[in-house]
């Protein structure tokens, strides 16, 4: 993702493997919750090189294929715009690359209206099961009290295949979904199967929510 060239050369060999691009799903993301004092200014460059830079780079590269698609969409995934100052307060490295991600879509969705070209955002209410997760500071204690990644996998079906329930807005780009919102408009009433076992009262929040 940090690499132009290959970034380039993945999306050229999926239009010529599958003869075209329908769907970007913008998943790349490094995290680092420190504080400005303590953050590592590499792992803040990190942080805007893959969920900024990647994700805008990837989806400005594929957009000829998906004009060419006919109903192209780009699926990122990152939170709300929630500007409560506590979120910035929190981790403020973390929270500009991942409101640089929301800004993305928010700013494709509306330049690439007329291309008929939907661009949402997706986020998790609770935490999620994932490496970046295990592998912080008492990860593998925290994730007990999250869901697995078939959440995120379910919900990102729904968006893109469009059997959730159409927004309020009326429209189906620009959006910022929440995978419980969208499951919940698709028809599922119980959660748990995505639970690692922890009572649905139990399970951490996630974060910018």
């Amino acid at each position: 993702m940090r690499n132009d060239a290959d970034v380039a050369g993945a999306v050229s060999a999926a239009v010529e493997r599958f003869g075209g691009i329908d769907i970007v799903i913008n998943n790349a993301s490094a995290i680092d919750l420190s504080t400005t004092d303590d953050v590592d200014m590499k792992r803040y460059d990190l942080m805007q090189d893959i969920n900024v830079r990647g994700t805008f780079l990837l989806s400005k590269l594929a957009l000829p294929a998906l004009r060419e698609s006919g109903a192209g969409q780009i699926l990122t995934l990152s939170p709300p715009l929630n500007l409560d100052p506590k979120w910035a307060g929190m981790h403020l490295a973390y929270t500009m690359a991942k409101y640089g991600m929301s800004l993305t879509t928010l700013g494709l969705a509306e330049e690439l209206k007329a291309d008929g070209i939907s661009v949402n955002s997706l986020w998790p209410c609770t935490l999620i099961n994932t490496a970046a997760i295990r592998n912080m500071p008492g990860g593998e204690k925290i994730v007990r009290g999250a869901r697995g990644p078939e959440i995120m996998a379910d919900a990102a079906h729904a968006v893109l295949t469009g059997s959730h329930a159409v927004p309020e807005s009326g429209s189906r780009s620009g959006n910022f979904y929440t995978d419980e919102q969208v499951l919940a408009a698709a028809g599922v009433t119980d959660f748990t199967p995505y639970s690692l076992g922890a009572p649905e009262d139990r399970l951490i929040p996630d974060i910018f929510l």
